[in-house]
Formats: C-alpha cells, structure tokens, sequence
C-alpha cells in the first residue's frame, strides 16, 4: 500500500518540509510526457526531457562544470518504461539508456510544486555554460 501522508525536507531550491499527500494515480501519457496524481486532486504533467535532467541518480550522465551539475542535449529524450520499486517509487528507463535514477512519489511532488523555477534554472545554466537543450549534432563516419 502507498504511504499515507509523510513529512519530507529534500530542500529542492528553498523547499522546506512538505506534506505529500498519497499518490492516487501515475502514467506514462507517450514516451514524452508522465503524468502524477495525488489524493488531494493535485495533478502534475511531466515531460521526459525535464524527469531526465532531474534524476535522482547519482550519475545522471552528469557534466560537472565548475561545481555545478549540468545535463545538456536531452530536449527529445523519451521514456521506454516504467518499473515500480516497491511501493515507494518507480524507475524511468529513458531512450538514451538511462535507467539508475529511482524516483519517489516525494520527489516527483516536489518537482511538481517547483517545476516553472526548476526549468528555468535549468535554462540559465546551459546559457551560463554555453550548453543547449539541444542533442548534439550526429558524427558523420
């Protein structure tokens, strides 16, 4: 069974602790777009692209850039499957073979609630690092 209603304090860019309520419903809408519901009615709408740059895995195929943890080219990333880990989460397996990042019920809420600012932070920082969202152009052999 889900849990019922837990306190976490992940602090994901100034997010104290929040009261997660129980999940009600997740699906993979298209290999583009997952969708999280919870009991309170809340209802968010991820795209691959955005679950991808914020896996929880340690790895993530992670560009380290002065400190700062940057994954570029991913904009038409997609998701393959979806596997539940216990009743607390599931893992994404993603076109690029992706597939260590475990996300909890916790964190896709706490996506959710930040998702606009997470983007947009996210943005800043590829124009910061001369990055795009963009994949990289195929090597002609």
């Amino acid at each position: 069974m889900w849990a019922i209603t837990r306190v976490i304090s992940r602090r994901i860019h100034g997010t104290s602790d929040i009261t997660v309520p129980k999940l009600a419903g997740f699906s993979i809408v298209s290999p583009k777009h997952v969708e999280v519901e919870y009991s309170d009615g809340t209802k968010f709408n991820f795209s691959s692209e955005f679950l991808r740059i914020h896996s929880p895995a340690a790895d993530g195929k992670v560009r380290s850039i002065g400190g700062e943890r940057v994954i570029s080219g991913r904009r038409y990333v997609g998701i393959m499957s979806a596997e539940p880990v216990g009743n607390y989460g599931v893992r994404l397996v993603f076109d690029d073979l992706h597939r260590t990042g475990i996300y909890p019920w916790d964190y896709f809420y706490e996506l959710g609630s930040n998702k606009f600012g997470l983007m947009r932070s996210y943005i800043k920082t590829l124009q910061k690092h001369n990055l795009s969202r963009e994949p990289p152009p195929s090597r002609k052999r």
